[in-house]
């Protein structure tokens, strides 16, 4: 019998310093489908905020590591102690600055490319076979550091588009579930 447990991997820096930040985009999808599915409030747990119900077939963690992005698999380590999942079964979801503002790109594996989240991930799951939903949060506009704009605040302008993306990623979450990689990659990477 397959694995029920899903974990849901929101990248993101803890406190109101990076609130709304656009490196914490994962933090904002998970924050979005804990109301979509009203399920109550994440609680602290060791070095994460956590919340868990079911969803169809499976018992769905959301998980929001509290150590900041460069340690971000430790929080992923915690749980899998305690809870049965293979690294198939964990979906993190993490901003990238390569891809144009809006822009969904959902992959079964693959490398960290450049991204210390991704990296720490990596390192403590011991593969690099998990999926990944990449948000679009770019592009670095000429003369700034790739680091300042991650960390940097979303602008009016772009709330909307912001708000699309975060709805569009929720919805690409719930088919993953529902009907695997292949379908989710399928209707979402566009």
């Amino acid at each position: 019998m397959a694995n029920e447990n899903r974990v849901l991997v929101g990248l993101g820096n803890p406190g109101d310093r990076y609130r709304d930040t656009r490196h914490n985009v994962g933090f904002m999808v998970l924050d979005r489908l804990r109301v979509r599915w009203g399920w109550g409030n994440f609680r602290s747990k060791g070095n994460a905020e956590i919340l868990s119900g079911r969803r169809g077939e499976h018992q769905v963690y959301l998980l929001k590591p509290q150590t900041y992005m460069n340690l971000s698999g430790q929080a992923v380590s915690a749980l899998r102690r305690q809870t049965p999942v293979v690294p198939t079964e964990v979906l993190c979801i993490v901003d990238e600055f390569a891809l144009p503002l809006g822009k969904l790109r959902l992959r079964a594996s693959g490398s960290a490319g450049g991204h210390n989240g991704l990296k720490s991930l990596i390192a403590d799951l011991g593969s690099q076979d998990f999926p990944r939903l990449r948000l679009g949060i770019g592009p670095v506009p000429e003369g700034w550091e790739a680091a300042n704009f991650v960390l940097g605040r979303f602008q009016a302008s772009e709330r909307e588009a912001l708000d699309d993306m975060v709805e569009k990623a929720c919805e690409c979450v719930e088919t993953w579930l529902e009907l695997g990689i292949a379908p989710a990659m399928n209707r979402y990477n566009s």
